[in-house]
């Protein structure tokens, strides 16, 4: 499966901060199997998001794509409403699982406006920015990624425990 990680930063796009988010998320995908073919450092820019968003779903034809940054309430925090527009359908269930598990480690967990989602055969899942939180995300992530893309990708497999 191919993945690709868009991190999402002013001071990161501008050299001012080293991708810690970004160089976490390639390496755990790595060790789960996947083929980290995509990766970029943005600037908090809805348009940059939204075209790098449908660049790699539709030409790339990436299985997955994980964000990191851009979550918050910050004025500038604009990833998910580029997310929203990228996707045709959401996936609440991940993101609400998302915040409920970043609740265990800090309050501001349910802060983050991540979302998840749906492009044609692609995942979208947005993530904060901390280097923490991502490490607290994937443990949320890594038992349902490769189920999630299967069934989006059309496998009639059963989802239940029978």
């Amino acid at each position: 499966m191919k993945a690709g990680v868009l991190s999402i930063s002013d001071r990161g796009a501008r050299g001012e901060r080293e991708d810690l988010s970004g160089k976490i998320l390639q390496e755990r995908l790595r060790s789960a199997g996947f083929e980290v073919s995509c990766y970029r450092v943005i600037p908090d820019s809805y348009e940059e998001i939204l075209a790098f968003l449908v660049d790699w779903s539709d030409r790339e034809g990436l299985d997955l794509i994980l964000t990191t940054g851009g979550t918050g309430l910050s004025p500038r925090d604009v990833t998910p409403e580029a997310t929203r527009a990228a996707v045709e359908k959401e996936i609440p269930g991940l993101a609400e699982a998302l915040r409920f598990h970043g609740r265990k480690y800090t309050p501001m967990a349910v802060l983050s406006r991540g979302i998840a989602g749906v492009r044609g055969r692609t995942l979208i899942i947005n993530l904060p920015g901390s280097p923490r939180a991502v490490e607290e995300a994937w443990e949320v992530l890594s038992p349902v990624l490769k189920h999630a893309i299967e069934k989006i990708q059309g496998s009639e497999e059963e989802c239940g425990r029978g």
